[in-house]
């Protein structure tokens, strides 16, 4: 997949089993914003579990899944449902990678922007709404210890299921602020001192030559369409990723990565 976040920080130069059902899917697509959090695969559930601020509504193991909990030390915090590894695939796309492991919890609360530490860094994603994409950002956030990551209430994946499978555990380490309004909220990160960086293959300079400080907002736009104009507008500098190799485009995940460590390395936040 390329995107102006293939383009942007960068320079120019479940179909369903036949014969499964499997009500949670519809659900995860257009869910009630108070239903269920799914989550399943090892790093995903385990993380939950982990979490103290995590709740739980169910949880289904294999025998060897809940053996292998029980051997690294880790609580279920409820009685789980033991059953066979097919069981917990007719609750999943067929591609899905459970582990023997899947759950249903409460989605975690939304910090509220006022409450950012000002330090380190955030990300903001602007209607990225692949969550194979979104998954893998916030476990490459997660990596770098990256504050939060704010995104829009509309035009952005839910957190659960494929998102928070990609994201290997990264919900339960990383905040989700999620805004009405990205633009005011690109305002407010302003006035409360960061340094909103927008990534665009047209920006002004290259991210490694722009002068950076903490507290940095690095602002990263959708597969395709790249950040929208009044979010450029309102981003303190919009700044391109140059690439030396042939190829000049990133997917939106890899760049994020690239954003990420060159942020970090000009924060001194890397020793």
């Amino acid at each position: 997949m390329t995107d102006r976040a293939a383009k942007p920080p960068f320079r120019r130069n479940g179909k369903p089993g036949k014969g499964r059902t499997a009500p949670p899917r519809a659900a995860w697509r257009d869910r009630d914003p108070d239903g269920p959090v799914i989550l399943y695969g090892w790093h995903t559930v385990a993380m939950a579990l982990q979490n103290p601020k995590r709740r739980f509504r169910k949880l289904i193991l294999t025998e060897n899944a809940a053996r292998r909990l029980s051997e690294d030390g880790i609580k279920t915090r409820i009685t789980p449902e033991i059953v066979r590894p097919n069981e917990i695939d007719r609750l999943l796309t067929p591609d899905a990678v459970h582990q023997g492991l899947f759950a249903e919890a409460d989605p975690l609360p939304s910090p509220d922007i006022e409450t950012l530490t000002q330090d380190g860094m955030v990300l903001v994603l602007d209607q990225i709404t692949d969550p194979h994409n979104v998954g893998a950002i916030m476990r490459s956030a997660a990596a770098f210890a990256v504050k939060a990551i704010i995104t829009t209430a509309r035009h952005s994946p839910e957190a659960t299921g494929v998102l928070a499978k990609a994201a290997s555990g990264a919900l339960e380490l990383v905040p989700l602020v999620s805004v009405q309004n990205l633009a005011r909220a690109l305002t407010r990160l302003n006035e409360l001192g960061f340094v909103t960086v927008g990534l665009d293959s047209e920006g002004s300079e290259n991210l490694s030559a722009v002068a950076l400080r903490q507290p940095l907002a690095l602002v990263l736009g959708a597969e395709g369409k790249g950040l929208r104009q009044l979010t450029r507008e309102t981003c303190s500098v919009v700044a391109r990723l140059d690439m030396p190799g042939e190829i000049k485009s990133l997917n939106v995940s890899n760049a994020a990565v690239l954003a990420l460590y060159i942020g970090a390395s000009k924060l001194g936040l890397m020793a």
